[in-house]
């Protein structure tokens, strides 16, 4: 028998569910998939972004599969935390009974200038947000109530 508990279930919500909130969903199944559930949304689905799944494979991390997916489509579900990425969508996040959390980044698809210059900016952003799912993860969130 397995005295194991049961993975806590984070959902990271943004706008259009194509890059800050990929990033996390992946960052975080990626550092700590035995002990949590990563799943993401947005309140205005798009797509992926192309440019979140390269900076995300640079540094072994393989989001290629993940979807956009609407912020609807996880109302019934269950979450322990709903974490959102962006100012916008901490305003019209719909109310989840969990425990919200608000992480603010910038949006990297909004980057000007050219290919290089964008990646710059989302390289920044990736590493900002994998530094605060490192510090997520070192918090009590990972204590499960007796």
């Amino acid at each position: 028998m397995s005295d194991r508990q049961p993975k806590k279930r984070v959902l990271f919500l943004c706008t259009g569910n194509s890059c800050r909130s990929q990033m996390a969903e992946g960052a975080l199944r990626d550092l700590a998939g035995d002990r949590f559930e990563a799943a993401s949304a947005g309140n205005a689905p798009t797509r992926i972004n192309p440019m979140a799944v390269r900076v995300m494979a640079e540094i072994g991390i393989d989001i290629s599969d993940q979807r956009s997916k609407s912020v609807v489509e996880m109302t019934g579900d269950q979450f322990d935390n709903v974490i959102t990425v962006c100012d916008r969508a901490r305003e019209t996040c719909p109310a989840f009974p969990a425990t919200m959390l608000h992480w603010s980044f910038d949006d990297p698809a909004a980057a000007a200038g050219g290919e290089q210059e964008q990646l710059e900016v989302f390289r920044r952003v990736r590493d900002e947000i994998v530094s605060s799912v490192r510090e997520f993860l070192l918090t009590d969130h990972t204590a499960h109530s007796s």
